[in-house]
């Protein structure tokens, strides 16, 4: 029994022994588990997540506000600026401390609708959002607007409000250059032009301010704030002239209003030597600080009447129209512009000479046209050389040119000129020429009669304008631009343009040839109308035909009027192009380049030229009305004061019976015409009443000077007085008629022979 007793004993102690064992065992194995689990969970929080909540501990510990980098400026080639950043601030609110300290939302919506513009009951819509700390109320606020909101916020001891350095866009000359500039998002990101191709150059690099706040999200004073500067931009400088660009602007909106032209315009001026580009300009225009406002009066009619989604349509289709750049995006027919290039092919080819003839009836027949193609003069030109024919702007005689080059010599030149490819000009969007296919051209004796007179093919501004460039400056292509350098922050020159020639096409021999024969089309051709006294100017003439534009309605179809002139041409330095899309045809002048366009870029050239310093050189027959300083005859006797003016070859009349010179009209050191009258008062008194200006537009010089001489006015003339007297006629005059000028004021008028066709 013992036994049995102390067994049973023993197993119990063996039983709970084991039991103990496998208990401790059991805790080991469970503390490890845990210990693993938690080491993993740890290891999962500290190594592996450990960036992502270190960022979410610092965002629930901080505030971060970015600083806008401000933009590198835009400066023209004179130095003045065209485009900068100045500084703004944005303002936001945050409702969810707005509302923790009881702040008093009404006042708030009420005061920073009241100092931003900004509707007031938006901003209390965003107040609702409690749970937000960041509701955008103005982006790019002005200083003074900005100053006044501090002061508000002082004021009335307001938390919630806060304002963070920025940046805003300014374009102090408004829609100057503006298709060539283009403009910035809100968020200073460049959308078009310049602003956009040379974005990584001009944004900068951005900065932020990060600062402690509280549990509340409520910024905790005289804590931590950590600044981090924003690195401004590089700026640009361009080739862009502002004063010749403005001169470019004006001229061609006064062209576009005075023929009405229906499609807008275009026009360079480019140095012939550099391909840098002075200026460009598109019709219509816009305002680079407000480019989504449709500025162009007959653009902004098509928005009347419309509303909701076919406004919003028409209004992208209408900014879209305005903000393209028709210089580089468009292309058109060049028509008799384009004979510069035939001209130059085959003189460097020798298939023509200055002794060359051509006989020209009005029309010629191509082998495989069953019409005739006609001249622009329909009676002919009979017999011609060929400086006669250039000057004509013939048609027949340029076929007969391209029919001698052949086409495969014809298309190697439409390559080597640079006519089936880009410019690359350092602007967006640029368009590229449609000419006939090599194979298909080499086959058509057709397609080349028409390419030889500019017909038929399509070419953008700036490639005709560069291929001209290189006819005339030696025979160099050259790729156009527009940024000259670019300047690091502290002014450093980090890029420059190099101008070294792409090729050269024809010969310097060539190049002379083609200016000499280029300088008829002005001196007495088809380009008189562009003349200036005391500047030796080439150029041509272009009509061209919009294929595809003849209707029952239209029967003659649409044009584009154009002209390219070269000065000095003598030793070329500036190309002009200036076209004019679809002119009306009912505005009393015959539509032609020669008509239309040739007066504008005379006018162009009359400012460009002595603006870059070129001085004229008058021959004895321009002498006698070139721009003279009228001497001073007061307080001379009338002997005198006679003897003084007529060794300046000026005229004088009298008024009173004095025998001394009280007074004068224009007074001394005036700079007007050398035909100008002098008049001389003696004793008597000067009439100080204020001039009428006539309107002399439309009058024959004769007619005008007289008009002009009666209202006690002087008469400037620009243009050509050479040919049919009858047919030259005054186009514009510098001041509007009606106006009250002083007595002795000069009025430039602009003769234009109004026959011309080309």
């Amino acid at each position: 029994m013992q036994n049995r007793h102390d067994k049973k004993e023993n197993s119990a102690k063996m039983a709970t022994k084991v039991l103990k064992t496998r208990t401790l065992l059991l805790s080991v194995v469970l503390g490890i588990v845990t210990f693993v689990v938690l080491l993993c969970r740890l290891y999962y929080l500290q190594i592996i997540q450990h960036e992502a909540l270190q960022e979410k501990a610092v965002a629930q510990q901080t505030r971060s506000s970015t600083i806008t980098a401000s933009r590198g400026t835009i400066y023209d080639a004179t130095g003045e600026t065209l485009a900068v950043s100045a500084t703004a601030e944005t303002i936001f609110i945050s409702p969810h401390e707005i509302t923790e300290n009881e702040c008093d939302k009404d006042l708030i919506a009420t005061k920073l609708g009241e100092i931003l513009n900004v509707d007031a009951e938006k901003i209390r819509k965003k107040e609702e959002k409690v749970e937000s700390y960041y509701q955008e109320v103005k982006k790019k606020a002005e200083q003074d607007e900005a100053d006044a909101v501090r002061a508000f916020i002082n004021e009335n001891d307001i938390s919630g409000i806060y304002l963070v350095p920025d940046s805003k866009r300014y374009y102090p000359f408004g829609s100057l250059a503006a298709q060539v500039i283009g403009f910035v998002s809100s968020d200073n990101v460049g959308l078009y032009g310049i602003e956009a191709l040379y974005e990584e150059e001009l944004e900068g690099t951005a900065g932020l301010v990060v600062t402690e706040k509280n549990a509340r999200g409520e910024d905790v004073l005289y804590k931590y704030e950590q600044y981090y500067d924003a690195q401004n931009g590089d700026s640009l400088v361009l080739t862009i002239n502002s004063t010749i660009q403005h001169y470019l602007e004006q001229a061609l909106a006064d062209a576009v209003k005075k023929y009405d032209v229906k499609n807008g315009a275009t026009g360079i001026v480019m140095n012939v030597n550099t391909g840098a580009v002075m200026a460009m300009a598109s019709l219509p225009n816009y305002d680079l600080n407000n480019p989504r406002n449709i500025q162009d009066e007959k653009l902004a009619a098509q928005l009347e009447g419309l509303d909701g989604d076919a406004r919003l349509e028409k209004l992208g289709q209408l900014q879209l129209k305005q903000w393209r750049n028709k210089a580089i995006n468009d292309t058109y027919e060049p028509g008799s512009t384009f004979k510069i290039i035939t001209l130059a092919m085959a003189l460097e080819e020798g298939l023509i000479n200055e002794n060359s003839t051509y006989e020209c009836g009005g029309k010629i027949n191509v082998p495989g046209w069953p019409k005739p193609i006609w001249c622009s003069r329909k009676t002919g030109h009979g017999h011609q050389n060929l400086g006669q024919a250039v000057a004509n702007s013939c048609n027949p005689a340029f076929i007969q040119i391209g029919l001698k080059v052949g086409t495969d010599k014809f298309y190697q030149y439409i390559k080597d000129f640079g006519f089936l490819n880009k410019t690359n000009i350092d602007l967006q969007g640029e368009g590229k020429g449609i000419f006939f296919e090599e194979e298909q051209f080499g086959k058509n004796v057709v397609s080349l009669a028409s390419a030889a007179f500019g017909q038929t093919f399509n070419v953008t501004p700036i490639a005709l304008a560069t291929a001209e460039a290189a006819a005339v400056n030696g025979g160099y292509l050259r790729q156009p631009y527009i940024v000259q350098e670019v300047l690091d922050s502290k002014g450093n020159v980090t890029y420059e343009h190099d101008s070294t020639p792409i090729r050269q096409v024809i010969s310097e021999e060539t190049s002379q040839r083609v200016c000499n024969l280029l300088e008829g089309v002005v001196n007495g051709g088809t380009g008189k109308n562009a003349y200036v006294a005391g500047y030796r100017i080439g150029g041509k003439t272009g009509t061209a035909d919009k294929t595809g534009t003849k209707t029952a309605d239209n029967p003659k179809g649409d044009i584009v009027v154009s002209f390219v002139g070269i000065a000095p041409i003598d030793d070329p330095e500036i190309i002009i192009l200036l076209a004019l899309d679809t002119p009306s045809r009912t505005t009393g002048t015959y539509p032609s380049g020669g008509n239309m366009v040739a007066p504008v870029a005379g006018r162009l050239f009359a400012q460009v030229l002595p603006y870059l310093g070129f001085e004229p050189n008058y021959s004895a027959d321009e002498m006698v009305g070139a721009d003279t300083n009228v001497p001073n005859c007061v307080g001379l006797s009338l002997e005198e004061a006679n003897k003084k003016l007529k060794e300046n070859g000026f005229a004088c009349r009298t008024v009173g019976e004095g025998a001394t010179v009280t007074d004068q009209t224009p007074v001394g050191g005036s700079i007007v015409p050398g035909t100008a009258e002098v008049v001389l008062y003696l004793g008597a008194e000067k009439n100080d009443k204020k001039c009428v200006v006539p309107r002399v537009a439309g009058l024959t010089a004769e007619q005008a000077n007289k008009a002009l001489t009666n209202a006690g006015l002087i008469m400037k003339v620009l243009g050509s007085t050479s040919g049919n007297t009858n047919n030259i006629r005054v186009t514009t005059q510098s001041v509007a008629a009606g106006s009250e000028v002083e007595a002795g004021t000069v009025v430039s008028v602009q003769l234009a022979d109004t026959s011309m066709v080309d």
